[in-house]
């Protein structure tokens, strides 16, 4: 028979964008035909993340590692 391995979610991090652009700015900056209470009562999105210089999908993903690590108790030499 099979080695069972057991896993256990010890921490949880996430990571956000710097960048708020809120409803406002977004019907704004392209000229739409719409408004933050328009989008928001159809939606429910009030703003948005965008990320910004020095921000790539890897930096935020390194950040969240950091903050799972960090809230489990484990430091990044004791992962396998």
């Amino acid at each position: 028979m099979a080695d069972l391995f057991g896993v256990a979610l010890r921490g949880t991090g996430s990571a956000l964008p710097d960048r708020v652009v809120p409803n406002a700015e977004f019907t704004d900056r392209y000229r739409l035909d719409t408004s933050d209470e328009w989008i928001r009562t159809r939606t429910g999105i009030r703003e948005r993340r965008f990320v910004g210089p020095g921000e790539s999908a890897a930096s935020l993903a390194t950040a969240a590692g950091c903050r799972a690590l960090a809230a489990a108790g484990v430091a990044p030499d004791d992962l396998d």
